[in-house]
C-alpha cells in the first residue's frame, strides 16, 4: 500500500506543535527526499562536502515553500531516528536563507515529548554552537556543487509560525486549484 504523505496533517497544535516526516537522518551525508510519485523516501544525492546534517532533517506535511516542495524543518534529537519517521515537533525559529534565488526556509524545532528538550520554547533557548552549527551546513552544504545559496540568517519561533501558515495556506490553495483544473 502507497503511503500518502500529503493526507497526514501538518501538526497536532499548529502553529506550535507540527508533524515531521523525517527523510534524512542526523550524521548523515545521503540526501534522501520523497518521491512524490511513488511515495517513497529516495536517494537523491550523496552531498559533494564532508558536512552533515547537524539534526534529523524533512518536511512538513500539507504546506508548501516557495521553493515549490514541503516547508522544510529540523529537528534537534539527541539520536537519529530512520527515514519516513513521524517526530510530533515543537517549532523554535526558523533559517531564512535562500537557493538559487527561491526562499528555502528551514525551520528549527524539537520533538514535542522529549524531557530533554522540555525547556526549549524559542530560539534564544537552543545552545549558540548548535545554531552557528546549522548556520554554517545550510551556508556551505552545496558550496561544491557549485549551487547559490544565500543565508540571511535566523528568525524567531513567531516567524517560522508566520512561514508554517503561509505554507499551509499555499498548500490548500495549490490542491483546490488542481481540484477546479480537474473538473475543467
Amino acid at each position: 500500500m502507497r503511503q500518502r504523505f500529503e493526507d497526514i496533517p501538518a501538526g497536532t497544535n499548529l502553529p506550535s506543535v507540527v508533524n515531521t516526516i523525517i527523510e534524512i537522518t542526523k550524521g548523515r551525508r545521503n540526501k534522501f527526499e520523497l518521491d512524490k510519485r511513488t511515495g517513497l523516501i529516495k536517494l537523491d544525492r550523496y552531498l559533494y562536502s564532508s558536512s552533515v546534517y547537524p539534526g534529523d532533517y524533512g518536511f512538513i506535511p500539507q504546506s508548501l515553500a516557495d521553493d515549490g516542495d514541503a516547508l522544510d524543518i529540523l529537528v534537534m534529537v539527541n539520536e537519529p531516528t530512520f527515514a519516513g519517521c513521524l517526530i510530533e515537533t515543537r517549532v523554535l525559529g526558523v533559517f531564512q536563507m535562500s537557493d538559487r534565488g527561491v526562499n528555502d526556509y528551514k525551520v528549527l524545532g524539537v520533538p514535542n515529548t522529549d524531557p530533554f528538550f522540555d525547556e526549549y520554547r524559542e530560539l534564544e533557548d537552543v545552545p549558540k554552537n548548535f545554531v552557528r552549527e546549522v548556520e554554517h551546513f545550510f551556508s556551505t552544504y552545496k558550496q561544491l556543487e557549485g549551487a547559490a545559496v544565500e543565508a540571511r540568517g535566523w528568525a524567531s519561533r513567531d516567524a517560522a509560525w508566520a512561514e508554517i501558515r503561509a505554507s499551509m495556506k499555499r498548500f490548500f490553495e495549490n490542491q483546490a486549484n488542481a481540484a477546479e483544473r480537474a473538473i475543467g
